[in-house]
């Protein structure tokens, strides 16, 4: 009996770590364009949230309003921790190496994790906030990180990507 229960647990914990999350190993398995253009949708997402909240609560006051409008709110926090956790789960701890201080290298380390920080703390704005400038903000970051950390062809794959929605 023990048996038949343990063999669908493992496989669950199997299938979701494969299915629902890049893992921390050195799988060499990387998109970092493809990280950048999740971290646009979702700012174009919480931008829709923000309207969306802002003319819900404009509107009268009904049930059906309060609804919609929580609803709205739990997306807008469920995405900008989404961009939160990219930034600090893919970028900071396994794609950004650290420099020391003699390395040439450092400037450009000093820069990429100064601006993945403000990124954090735009998306914690975003989170705070129903002002659609946090997200341009945060995206004007966005695209200040990518002109950093790609070279000419990460830019291109970058750019392919956003056009093909």
């Amino acid at each position: 009996m023990k048996k038949t229960l343990l063999f669908p647990f493992v496989l669950y914990v199997v299938l979701s770590s494969w299915v629902f999350g890049h893992c921390q190993v050195p799988c060499g398995i990387y998109d970092d364009a493809m990280r950048i253009h999740q971290i646009n949708e979702h700012i174009a997402t919480i931008n829709k949230a923000m309207v969306q909240i802002n003319a819900l609560s404009d509107d009268k006051n009904s049930a059906l309003n309060n609804n919609q409008l929580v609803r709205w709110i739990n997306t807008k926090e469920k995405h900008a921790t989404l961009i939160q956790d990219i930034i600090s789960d893919y970028f900071l701890t396994q794609r950004i190496k650290f420099k020391k201080e003699d390395d040439p290298d450092r400037k450009k380390y000093v820069l990429l994790t100064t601006t993945l920080q403000q990124m954090l703390v735009a998306a914690m704005k975003c989170k705070q906030t129903v002002d659609p400038e946090n997200t341009i903000h945060l995206s004007e970051l966005t695209g200040l990180f990518a002109g950093r950390y790609f070279d000419k062809h990460g830019l291109e794959h970058l750019l392919d990507l956003e056009h093909r929605k």
